[in-house]
């Protein structure tokens, strides 16, 4: 992989086995393994590759030789969250961003410097994953400790952790904008705009758990949903992929559409996870949702449902602040009880539905379609 800086690189296959050129190869070497476009393959080794040369990418943009004489301790630092930030995880975001692309070229194919763009992004959620984890007081992140509990107790731990985030924020938009690719000022102006929105539905996220549960209604969720995790967790990197390819209009307004529903079924399966999950599968707790009491789709859809004594039974067990496991076991019980489960079920599917109908007038790009619908499946029916 070219470093940051040189021109984007010949082309090489998105869909390749676990070969895709390493960092250091040359322009010459990548033009040899070059090729038009692969055969289609499955998911599964699609999404190993992704994974793969995701975090090769990433170790490479992590390494930042202009500060390692800036000040020891934060030479120790950077290692931790370069350890931090490579821990294993689906790394959505850059292979929707590669798929974008493929969409709009029509092959499956990638230049260099469009991992670096899909890497980017993933270290942009990195920044956001961090600051979420102050804001919530999660102890755990992606099967370890969240990185405000590694860099140190209370509060300075938390305040070098958003310093950390701040500093990746950085990091990624530098590797975006210096991409060398057409279009990588649009395609990142037009992240940003979405991470605005992200701010947005973060803010609602932490001001509606103290706000009663009848003020409320299942739009305030959906609202969320879409604003935190839709738009940009899918929508985002699925359009900018195809910004970046020269797609046309048409294709982007499909894009942000299938973004929408996909990533609202997403945020819904999380909602589900978060009161019915298993934390040693999810990676995370299972019962911060409960004990920050988040206004989740399955609970106001519930409390809507709800008789008058089961809605004073749940405002009072959804008040934030500590649960033992009674407490938290009544409230999953009240949720199945009233229909806030199966209800939620039931929108993952229409939501669900609605995407496949929006996948079959996508064009074909080396097996992507087919690929997009087991992404789709695998989504719906996730346990972490």
């Amino acid at each position: 992989m070219p470093t940051r800086g040189t021109s984007g690189g010949a082309p090489n296959p998105v869909l390749k086995e676990r070969k895709s050129p390493q960092v250091g190869t040359s322009a010459g070497e990548q033009q040899q393994s070059a090729s038009p476009s692969p055969s289609p393959v499955d998911f599964v080794s699609w999404a190993k590759t992704v994974q793969y040369q995701t975090q090769v990418v990433l170790h490479q943009i992590l390494e930042l030789e202009d500060e390692r004489h800036l000040d020891p301790a934060w030479n120790k630092v950077l290692e931790q969250v370069r350890s931090y930030s490579l821990r294993p995880s689906k790394r959505i975001r850059p292979g929707l961003v590669l798929v974008g692309y493929a969409l709009g070229r029509g092959d499956t194919r990638a230049p260099s410097g469009l991992w670096r763009f899909a890497a980017a992004t993933e270290l942009l959620h990195t920044f956001m994953l961090i600051h979420d984890d102050v804001a919530d007081q999660a102890d755990t992140r992606r099967g370890g400790a969240a990185l405000h509990k590694m860099l140190g107790e209370g509060r300075l731990g938390e305040n070098l952790a958003i310093v950390i985030g701040d500093h990746l924020y950085g990091r990624s938009l530098e590797v975006m904008l210096g991409c060398n690719l057409p279009d990588a000022d649009v395609a990142t102006r037009y992240f940003l705009k979405v991470c605005r929105y992200t701010a947005a539905g973060q803010y609602m996220d932490i001001r509606l758990p103290h706000q009663p549960l009848a003020e409320l209604s299942i739009y305030h969720a959906l609202r969320v949903a879409y604003l935190k995790t839709a738009l940009y967790g899918f929508t985002a990197p699925l359009v900018c992929g195809a910004m970046l390819s020269g797609g046309d209009p048409e294709l982007i307004n499909k894009l942000e559409r299938f973004g929408r529903y996909v990533g609202t079924a997403y945020q819904l399966r999380d909602d589900l996870l978060g009161l019915y999950g298993q934390s040693s599968v999810v990676g995370k707790p299972t019962d911060s949702d409960l004990a920050q009491g988040k206004r989740t789709f399955p609970l106001l859809a519930a409390y809507l449902r709800a008789t008058p004594e089961a809605r004073q039974e749940m405002e009072t067990l959804c008040i934030p602040g500590p649960k033992d496991e009674t407490m938290l076991q009544r409230a999953r019980e009240l949720v199945e009880q009233h229909g806030g489960r199966a209800a939620t079920e039931r929108l993952i599917e229409r939501s669900t539905n609605a995407a496949s109908r929006i996948l079959q007038t996508l064009p074909e790009a080396g097996g992507l379609k087919q690929m997009l619908r087991d992404l789709l499946q695998m989504l719906m029916i996730r346990e972490a």
